[in-house]
Order: C-alpha cells, then structure tokens, then sequence
C-alpha cells in the first residue's frame, strides 16, 4: 500500500509542475493546465499522507 501511494503521489506531482511547462511552450491550452494542475494537487493531497513520516510514527510506537 505505501509503494503505491508513494508513486501514485509521485505522479500527481508531476502533473502539478508539467503542465505548467506545456503551456509556456503553447503545447496546451491554459483551461487544460488548470484541470491538470487541480487534478494533481487534489491526488497529491489524497494520497502523500499515506505514506509520509510513517517512519517517525512507526519508531514513535516502538519506543
């Protein structure tokens, strides 16, 4: 569950600094970064708390 949710995130935070670049080039339109950057933080939101500092929390409990 972590690995997955580490390259899930890892992909939406990509599409949060990609489109971005697109557009400066004229690949995209601006309405199309604007969804892709919203999907992206949305996804990263979602899905970085599963997997972050769980090594802080797991030595927490351990000790």
């Amino acid at each position: 569950m972590k690995k997955a949710a580490q390259i899930i995130s890892y992909i939406c935070l990509v599409l949060t600094l990609v489109p971005s670049f697109l557009v400066f080039f004229g690949y995209i339109s601006l309405d199309m970064n604007k969804n892709l950057m919203l999907a992206g933080t949305i996804g990263w939101f979602i899905t970085a708390p599963f997997w972050m500092n769980k090594k802080e929390e797991e030595e927490q409990t351990t000790a």
